[in-house]
C-alpha cells in the first residue's frame, strides 16, 4: 500500500500560515515525497468559534506559493461529524466513556487547592460513577487504564507514558458539543488511510492518548515522526497563540531556502537563487530527517 502522510492546518483567528506551521508542513511534505508517498491535506475546522472567514483560502494559497501541492481533495473535519459521533457511540456502548458535568472553573479551583504550584492537572474522576442525564450539559470522557503505553518515534526515540497518571480520563467531546482534537484526528487518520504522521514536537505528549484510542477502536497505528518546533528568541513557540506573523510570500524561494537551513538540511549556496520547484526537487532528493533527531526546538 502506498504511504499516506497528513498535513493538517487550522483556520485560526490569525488567518494565514506563520513560519512555524510552514516549517512543519515542509518537513511533512519532504518526508512524503522522498518516500513516493501521498501528502494529504486536512483542515481542522471543528472549533467553529475560532474559525476565521477566508483563512482556509489564505492557507491553501500560501501552500501553493511554496510549491507544497497536496494529493486528493482537501479533507475538512466539519464534513465528518457523523463519523466522529458514530465511533463515539461505539465507545459509549462498550462502556468505555462517561458523562462529565464538571466546569473548567470548578476543576481549576480544585487543582489550585490540591496542588497550587502544579500546572499538570489530572481529572480526579469526580463524575466516574455519577448518572448524569443526557439533557444536562456535559462532556464525554474516556476511561483510561492504569497502564504504560510506549511507542518509537522516528526522531525522538522511545516515548513511554502511564496513561492514568499522566493523562487521566481525557475528553472526547467537549461540553459545548465540539468533538475534541484528540478524538477527531484518530478518526481522520483512519478514514484517510494515513500511515505516517509528521508533525511538531508540541504534539508529542498527546500521541500516547491517540494511540490508546487507536488500540481501543482496533485501528492500525501510524508511524510517528515529531520534528522540532520553531521558537522565537524568548524560547516561545511560533504559533497563533503567540501572534506569530504570517509568512512573507513575496520571495518564496528565499523563505524556502531559509527553512531548509532551519531543517538542518544544509542546502548549498549555489542553489540559493534557485526557483521554488528546483529547491523542492533538491530537498526531496537530499532529505535527511535524522539531522533533526537531537532537537525538540529550533530558534528562528
Amino acid at each position: 500500500m502506498q504511504s499516506a502522510y497528513i498535513g493538517r492546518f487550522a483556520p485560526s483567528p490569525t488567518g494565514p500560515l506563520h513560519l512555524g506551521s510552514l516549517f512543519t508542513a515542509l518537513a511533512s511534505y519532504l518526508d512524503a515525497r522522498s518516500q513516493q508517498g501521498k501528502w494529504l491535506l486536512r483542515v481542522d475546522d471543528l472549533d467553529t468559534p475560532r474559525n476565521k472567514e477566508g483563512s482556509v483560502a489564505a492557507i491553501l494559497k500560501t501552500l501553493e506559493t511554496f510549491g507544497l501541492c497536496w494529493d486528493d481533495a482537501v479533507y475538512y473535519q466539519s464534513q465528518h461529524i457523523d463519523s466522529y459521533e458514530s465511533f463515539l457511540l461505539e465507545l459509549e456502548q462498550c462502556r468505555l466513556t462517561y458523562r462529565c458535568s464538571c466546569s473548567r472553573k470548578s476543576l481549576e479551583d480544585l487543582h489550585s487547592v490540591d496542588s497550587p504550584e502544579s500546572k499538570h492537572t489530572i481529572y480526579p474522576g469526580i463524575c466516574w460513577n455519577k448518572s448524569i442525564p443526557a439533557e444536562t450539559p456535559h462532556a464525554i470522557r474516556l476511561k483510561t487504564e492504569p497502564t504504560t503505553l510506549s511507542f518509537q518515534d522516528d526522531l525522538q526515540g522511545l516515548i513511554s507514558h502511564h496513561l492514568a497518571n499522566q493523562h487521566g480520563d481525557f475528553i472526547l467531546k467537549r461540553k459545548d458539543g465540539i468533538i475534541a482534537y484528540q478524538f477527531a484526528v484518530v478518526i481522520d487518520d483512519y478514514l484517510l488511510g494515513v500511515n505516517h504522521v509528521v508533525r511538531g514536537c508540541d504534539l508529542l505528549e498527546e500521541t500516547p492518548k491517540q494511540i490508546y484510542l487507536q488500540q481501543l477502536l482496533g485501528f492500525p497505528i501510524p508511524t510517528y515522526m515529531h520534528v522540532p518546533v520553531i521558537v522565537d528568541h524568548h524560547g516561545y513557540k511560533l504559533s497563533k497563540q503567540t501572534l506569530a506573523t504570517a509568512v512573507d510570500t513575496k520571495s518564496p524561494n528565499k523563505t524556502l531556502f531559509d527553512l531548509l537551513v532551519l531543517l538542518k538540511q544544509n542546502p548549498p549556496d549555489e542553489i540559493k537563487g534557485a526557483s521554488v520547484d528546483e529547491l523542492l526537487d533538491w530537498a526531496i532528493e537530499h532529505w535527511q530527517p535524522d539531522k533533526l533527531s537531537l532537537y525538540r526546538a529550533i530558534s528562528a
